[in-house]
């Protein structure tokens, strides 16, 4: 059941649906509902979500809201992102509390990637 008042659902545009699709199969192993041709749904991932076909995507340049995945072996994601067709835009560096990457994925989106220090 939804929490009152918590963010429920994230929504991002995607110029290429089916490429997003693939990408996030083959990089982190989500699976899409779609409903209809221009929009796909993923479930399971800590927060569940979709994408809309747009001519736009969702950057931190542009003022966008940067969604951020956990990996408990990093080095390892970002090679799976690379493998799965994503661009890193913003190699693995460190900041208070642990070490990320950024990366944007077939339709220009970006996310990033964050994992604790290494010890």
């Amino acid at each position: 059941m939804p929490a009152h008042e918590k963010i429920n659902y994230v929504e991002y545009p995607a110029r290429d649906l089916d490429a997003t699709k693939r990408f996030f199969r083959a990089a982190f192993g989500w699976e899409f509902v779609d409903y209809g041709p221009e929009y796909a749904a993923f479930t399971g991932q800590c927060l569940d979500g979709g994408f809309f076909k747009s001519d736009l995507a969702a950057t931190t340049r542009q003022g966008s809201a940067l969604i951020v995945l956990y990996s408990e072996r990093l080095e390892d994601t970002l090679s799976n992102v690379v493998l799965a067709g994503g661009e890193v835009v913003k190699p693995i560096f460190s900041f208070p509390g642990g070490r990320r990457f950024h990366f944007t994925e077939p339709s220009g989106n970006e996310l990033a990637v964050w994992s604790e220090p290494v010890a």
